[in-house]
């Protein structure tokens, strides 16, 4: 059994020297007490690490089809009133959204910028107290009203009620409206009175838009939008003016939900505008993402980088084509991010290699150190006998 002890003892390591033999420095006690809070800081440092979340990234081919893209967006525009304000979205597979008012809210402001009015858009129009029916003359009892189109029917028997009925009517055939003072309903509810009494207001305009996931536009520009021998198109006639201000402030814009770490270019921008006409336009690239948390939710989001260009023209050659424009296109690849936390083991190998790391170099700076100074004073001596 002593035999086996013995065999045992000769295959330590870590052999011991009496401390008699010991020669402790003041070097050499400085030298560790900065290893022990080096040590130390490095220690907390790996549990602060191991203790929070940690994002690892991934590059993949997005392989996702027949999705929807969701446009978040709130943008003000100080100088255009919200009843000349439309929004349109079209996309390269040939489908628009003309004159979205679906998930839009509008908010009227004044030259300071505060708030008048909230509504939802396409809401607030002056109802008819007394409407005309269409071949004209009064109402009978029980008689229902329906106003004429004008010309723009799509189906026999259809009824424009109001301004804005009789104006969608003609922008789905492609019309514009040369002179609203000949539309009886336009009269009646005051529709020249409402712009003129928004005159010199701005508008904030927030919501969201839902489209399919290809490359497309989404635009802010005055006036009723048509298609007019396939070209699409603002009628700005009803509002007799040939030029507005497009300055604004994006005040946000998201191509999808919020996820941990994400920065949205645009969001604060502003652009004010120093030519009277033409259209600002946002390049924009969307490059879909997905993160995942430490709990397995997953965010199926998109992030995206944009560069900005102002195209201006004489007046009268592209007064229809005015507005803010967000021209975007999809990335082929994808973003993952997902949190995990780091394994114990490898915690533990990184408080291995710490704890063992800044002894070895602490002892040989403490050896270097102890051993210089040993030669300088064998030469001090050697030199004082000389």
């Amino acid at each position: 059994m002593e035999g086996i002890m013995n065999k045992l003892r000769h295959l330590d390591a870590y052999p011991k020297v009496n401390e008699d033999f010991y020669s402790r420095t003041l070097s050499g006690g400085f030298i560790t007490l900065v290893s022990s809070v080096f040590m130390l800081l490095l220690f907390f440092s790996e549990i602060r690490l191991y203790l929070h979340p940690v994002v690892e990234t991934k590059l993949v081919v997005d392989t996702s089809r027949g999705e929807t893209l969701r446009i978040n967006f709130d943008v003000t525009f100080p100088a255009i009133a919200c009843s000349i304000l439309s929004l349109d979205a079209i996309d390269i597979s040939g489908e628009q959204h003309l004159d979205v008012k679906h998930d839009i809210v509008k908010k009227r402001l004044d030259v300071n910028g505060n708030v008048i009015e909230v509504r939802p858009d396409g809401v607030g129009s002056r109802k008819m107290e007394k409407p005309l029916q269409r071949q004209g003359g009064r109402l009978k009892h029980n008689e229902t009203y329906c106003g004429s189109c004008y010309g723009a029917e799509s189906i026999d028997g259809e009824c424009c009620n109001s301004c804005e009925e009789v104006r969608d009517a003609y922008r789905k055939i492609g019309w514009a409206m040369s002179d609203l003072d000949l539309i009886e309903q336009c009269k009646r509810e005051g529709f020249f009175q409402k712009i003129k009494d928004e005159e010199g207001e701005g508008c904030n305009i927030y919501g969201s838009l839902e489209v399919k996931k290809v490359a497309g536009n989404f635009h802010f520009a005055p006036g009723k939008s048509f298609d007019q021998s396939n070209i699409h198109v603002h009628d700005l006639q009803a509002f007799r003016k040939d030029r507005f201000n497009l300055s604004h402030t994006i005040n946000r814009l998201a191509f999808g939900d919020y996820f941990p770490g994400v920065v949205n270019p645009l969001d604060g921008v502003q652009w004010m505008q120093k030519q009277p006409i033409g259209m600002y336009q946002y390049f924009i690239k969307v490059v879909p993402t997905m993160y995942t948390d430490e709990n397995g939710h997953t965010i199926q989001t998109n992030q995206f980088s944009v560069t900005e260009h102002f195209k201006g023209a004489e007046r009268g050659l592209l007064d229809n084509l005015s507005g803010v424009f967000f021209i975007y296109d999809l990335s082929p690849i994808k973003v993952t991010f997902a949190e995990g936390h780091v394994s114990f083991l490898h915690f533990l190998t990184n408080v291995c290699a710490i704890v063992g790391g800044v002894f070895a170099v602490s002892g040989i700076i403490d050896s270097c150190i102890y051993h210089g100074q040993k030669a300088m004073k064998k030469k001090m001596e050697i030199g004082k006998f000389n």
